[in-house]
């Protein structure tokens, strides 16, 4: 043991010179040499094998804590001590960022909606509307205003009412916001709702048959602070249908907010204005341990992580472990949401690890450049370049890849909304692998790329060991190249 612990050091302490050697270099292509270097060092170093070590304790932390590690129950939070511990020991600075989640939403009595001017009315709860759960309390009178409405309803569920910041402009901040459902999710309504001031909201259904009365829904968004209810169509087209309609707002219910923590891990060395960052979400659902969603990306960078530490990096890294991703990445948002400007701006790139082992995978890459022409758009100025190079990897070894779409199902999300971009890896979660698919990556079409997600068999023996270790080496290249050299990010 003591010959091998030798060597180790030795080993480290030689990569560690060498680098310092190619740092010291003022050529323009030393750049290029340090990131070829380091990338066939760190991909050699980082395996499936010690990523699978990783999995191994997950597994556990999730046993000995009543089989999951959701956010807010102690295997969440030994999944986290174990995460900053290893991180620390290793040398890089720890820092565990607070974020909060829903603990509990009870509602005590019935909601009211009542129009008190120009006329009255009140509109009956249960069948007219519903309160949005997990609405914070509230009892509210103001004035209604629309934003960006589709009256009448078009044929398709078209409505994009809410959908953009930009939907709120000329918005008077303390009115109550009146929104129709379509297009994109109620929590992003509800948020720009709450950044645009209002007192209150209204979101009602849309009007197409089949899409007019309301249902009870938790959409686990809490954070306009203001209370908030889902309508029928009838109701929201006769408040948008009466000039100056003011109505009564009551919403009253018990919120009970929680505190997790993301574990952020950041090099001693690298330039602080040009961050690299890497994510991969810690916590499961409830349900089940969450091996592979996702054990399987956070062993994977973390290995990473562990394995580059005594390098002297040329660009900051910093690791990201998320916490209560499951709920709505909440980790994520938080952190995103409570940088500066100066600090978004230094984050040159984003790089995101969801479930990189599934058990009937597909090599998946976010298409950066938007080049499937499906679904979302490209990503921030910089995600074709992201995506260029992970698929230069697999190309490399001869490893079929397609694109997958900038959906917002992961912790990316938050980083391009705000102009950062971003790429990474995917393996499949519930959707069902084609057979142009089973012709690139083995196993069986038409059966869910991962069969025990968010359930309780997704456990050690839940994990394709070829996937995480392809992956594992994919993530180290990816992450040794950004170290040393971003010029390819515009």
């Amino acid at each position: 043991m003591r010959t091998s612990l030798r060597r180790g050091l030795v080993g480290a302490v030689s990569v560690a010179t060498t680098l310092a050697l190619l740092l010291a270099q003022p050529s323009p292509a030393s750049a290029t040499s340090l990131d070829d270097v380091f990338a066939k060092i760190l991909v050699k170093q980082v395996t499936g094998a010690n990523a699978q070590k990783h999995l191994t304790r997950l597994q556990a932390i999730a046993d000995a804590n009543g089989g999951t590690r959701a956010a807010g129950t102690p295997g969440y939070r030994a999944s986290r001590d174990y995460v900053a511990d290893k991180l620390r020991r290793a040398g890089y600075k720890v820092t565990l960022d607070p974020i909060n989640f829903i603990e509990g939403w009870v509602e005590n009595s019935p909601p009211t909606l009542e129009l008190t001017a120009p006329t009255s009315k009140a509109w009956v709860p249960d069948q007219d509307f519903v309160t949005f759960a997990p609405s914070p309390p509230g009892d509210v009178t103001a004035q209604v205003q629309a934003v960006d409405l589709t009256l009448p309803p078009t044929p398709t569920p078209t409505s994009t009412s809410g959908c953009e910041t930009s939907d709120f402009d000329g918005f008077v901040a303390g009115r109550i916001a009146l929104i129709q459902r379509g297009t994109c999710p109620f929590v992003t309504k509800i948020r720009n709702a709450g950044f645009a001031g209002a007192s209150g909201i209204i979101v009602f259904n849309e009007g197409q048959p089949g899409r007019t009365d309301p249902f009870p829904l938790d959409i686990g968004e809490w954070r306009a602070g203001v209370p908030m209810v889902f309508a029928s169509f009838a109701v929201g087209n006769e408040l948008a249908d009466t000039p100056g309609a003011t109505v009564r707002l009551k919403v009253d219910a018990t919120l009970t907010l929680g505190t997790d923590h993301n574990v952020i891990a950041e090099t001693r060395t690298g330039n602080p204005s040009n961050v690299v960052m890497v994510g991969a979400h810690l916590d499961s659902v409830p349900e089940g341990p969450g091996i592979n969603d996702n054990g399987s990306g956070t062993a994977a960078i973390l290995e990473t992580a562990l394995q580059m530490k005594h390098v002297p990096v040329k660009n900051k890294v910093r690791f990201a472990f998320w916490a209560a991703e499951e709920p709505g990445l909440l980790g994520s948002d938080q952190y995103v949401e409570g940088l500066s400007a100066a600090e978004k701006d230094r984050i040159k790139l984003y790089l995101n690890f969801d479930m990189v082992a599934s058990p009937n995978y597909a090599y998946k890459l976010y298409d950066g450049d938007d080049s499937d022409a499906e679904g979302s758009p490209a990503g921030p100025p910089g995600s074709a370049q992201i995506e260029k190079q992970l698929a230069k990897f697999f190309d490399k070894r001869g490893l079929g890849h397609v694109g997958t779409d900038f959906d917002g199902r992961s912790d990316y999300g938050p980083f391009i909304a705000v102009g950062i971009p971003a790429g990474g890896i995917f393996t499949g979660a519930e959707g069902i692998k084609t057979p142009e698919e089973q012709a690139l990556f083995g196993g069986t079409a038409g059966v869910a790329y991962d069969v025990c997600y968010h359930q309780a068999c997704d456990t050690v023996t839940n994990i394709n060991a070829t996937a995480l270790d392809v992956n594992a080496d994919a993530i180290a290249d990816s992450v040794a190249r950004f170290a040393f050299n971003t010029s390819a990010i515009p």
